[in-house]
């Protein structure tokens, strides 16, 4: 079966809307997979529950290597502890090939609060009692536990109101919908060269250098906060193992090529890479740092 792949054009599932920072990632992926391999790459789009209907769609395809899934934190290590009854077992149902990027979350809020630090957030958001609207990009998302998380240490509440991908939801901030989000920097890009959002803090273990000025949560008087977003590509379980390391191969220097890393950087993500076995254990082990905040907490999603 290897080497007949591929046979047809490849259909590439993305966990997230158009604009967002998976959508940049598949796209340029997609272009030099094209290129290198000879058959087109379609890109299809399915922000919905939080990029598990995209991640169950990667789960149940064809393991032949002629569809491809890219998807993040929520639906890979987090939905399972989220959901009573999940359509796949990313353990089971997927495999793992490549850790595509990675980047903080920013803490943004809208501009015209009078919110200048996370310090004056977490007072603002005391003050108003529970009156004031989070954004997510979706349930079972990582910017939904980032903020859950961050409210369980900080004291204040705030009532979640998750869309379906980031852009959606740093519109909703940029027009005071939603007063804040943690997002990738991809979604906020626009909205803060415009004014109307303003980034109050990264959530890496140190500065991000895409933003060197933008101080850490844990700077900003919360120590050992630290919550990173990331993504990688797989397949169908049952995916030969030939056609599993040539798409890593493929991708490894995808992510490696000047181009590509720029344009990937420009959306504000560090390209990663790494063979299969590394984006398998990470996916185990974001699952077991994340699972017991979850229980504490008492989310469910159905």
């Amino acid at each position: 079966m290897a080497q007949d792949w591929p046979a047809r054009p490849l259909r590439f599932l993305v966990a997230a809307g158009p604009g967002s920072s998976l959508d940049v990632l598949a796209r340029v992926i997609g272009e030099r997979l094209r290129d290198g391999l000879g058959q087109q790459v379609v890109v299809d789009n399915r922000p919905a529950g939080g990029g598990t209907v995209a991640t169950a769609a990667g789960a149940q395809s064809a393991p032949d290597g002629h569809t491809l899934l890219i998807s993040f934190n929520g639906p890979l290590s987090l939905a399972p502890f989220l959901y009573t009854k999940l359509p796949y077992d990313p353990a089971r149902d997927l495999a793992p090939v490549i850790v595509t990027s990675t980047s903080p979350n920013i803490l943004a809020v809208n501009a015209d609060l009078p919110v200048r630090t996370v310090a004056d957030w977490v007072r603002h958001a005391k003050d108003a009692a529970g009156r004031l609207t989070y954004a997510s990009v979706g349930n079972a998302s990582s910017s939904h536990l980032t903020m859950e998380l961050f409210r369980s240490v900080a004291g204040f509440d705030a009532v979640h109101s998750p869309y379906n991908g980031a852009p959606p939801a740093a519109a909703s901030v940029a027009r005071n919908e939603t007063q804040a989000v943690f997002a990738a920097p991809t979604a906020l890009a626009a909205h803060l060269q415009s004014g109307r959002v303003r980034a109050l803090a990264v959530t890496s273990a140190s500065r991000y250098a895409l933003f060197p000025d933008l101080p850490t949560l844990a700077e900003s008087g919360y120590p050992g906060f630290e919550a990173m977003l990331w993504n990688g590509i797989l397949v169908a379980a049952g995916t030969p193992q030939a056609l599993v390391g040539r798409l890593n191969g493929a991708i490894n220097a995808i992510l490696a090529h000047p181009d590509a890393r720029n344009r990937i950087v420009g959306a504000g993500l560090d390209p990663a890479g790494g063979r299969p076995e590394a984006f398998a254990a990470l996916i185990k082990a974001e699952a077991a740092r994340w699972a017991p905040l979850i229980r504490k907490l008492a989310i469910r999603l159905d």
